[in-house]
């Protein structure tokens, strides 16, 4: 059986070895992906669900960064999940990444799933009605609210995480007033926020966000992370983040 089909590409992840299957023409990981398993903090024998994990990117970042027990991403898009399947085999990490095909707003699923010490989510930054969408389209439905919206995934996390659980996010700076408050609606507390800038003097596009179930109130602010130098090249904190340089 051949694991990569035609309209895919593998990806080295220069971590250990691991690679991933990614369509061609559909939703491609991007820096987003990349940054948000970065700042989540899983610990030794942890258990991980991520949201919304389209053809697997984080699960298998984490799987490659951490000694997590068990990862298991949820995607709606049965394609993806299957590609998903092959790159577990193709990297022989049956024993620590599952992928499960469904809805996060199926609340029988969620409750189903054994507790997690950390949820991870990359969701669809776009609100449902902005702008002209194809709700067939694969890359819509990564970049809009169309199987799920904010709330869907705070809900759902809610009720995967363990009691102190963690809740780790990436998202736009300009949801950032929904997240917050969504958050606590649902008693996820928000902890800590890293904004991401493409480059000094530059507004930030990227948001991380930690929140703590049934945490107290006290957020921190991390220290600012700039993508590019003045000349375009990455600066030495991504390079670092990527694995480029030690």
């Amino acid at each position: 059986m051949e694991l990569v089909e035609n309209d895919e590409t593998l990806d080295d992840l220069q971590l250990g070895g691991v690679n991933i299957i990614q369509k061609s023409d559909a939703f491609r990981f991007g820096i987003d992906a990349v940054l948000l398993a970065n700042f989540a903090r899983i610990k030794k024998d942890m258990r991980v669900v991520d949201l919304c994990t389209g053809g697997g990117i984080i699960p298998f970042l984490i799987a490659g960064k951490t000694d997590a027990k068990s990862i298991v991403g949820i995607e709606i898009q049965e394609e993806m999940v299957n590609m998903a399947d092959r790159s577990i085999k193709l990297n022989k990490l049956e024993d620590k990444i599952k992928f499960l095909h469904g809805d996060i707003k199926d609340m029988r699923l969620i409750k189903g799933l054994s507790k997690a010490d950390v949820v991870t989510v990359n969701p669809p930054y776009k609100l449902k009605n902005s702008g002209i969408i194809n709700p067939n389209n694969k890359n819509a439905i990564a970049r809009h609210e169309i199987f799920c919206d904010l709330e869907d995934v705070i809900v759902a996390t809610r009720n995967i995480l363990k009691d102190n659980g963690r809740m780790y996010m990436v998202h736009r700076p300009e949801r950032l007033a929904d997240i917050f408050c969504i958050m606590r609606k649902y008693r996820i507390e928000p902890k800590s926020v890293q904004m991401i800038h493409p480059s000094a003097g530059k507004a930030p596009n990227i948001v991380l966000v930690e929140g703590h179930k049934d945490g107290g109130a006290f957020l921190k602010w991390e220290k600012p992370l700039y993508v590019h130098n003045e000349d375009g090249s990455y600066t030495s904190e991504i390079d670092k983040i990527y694995g480029r340089v030690k």
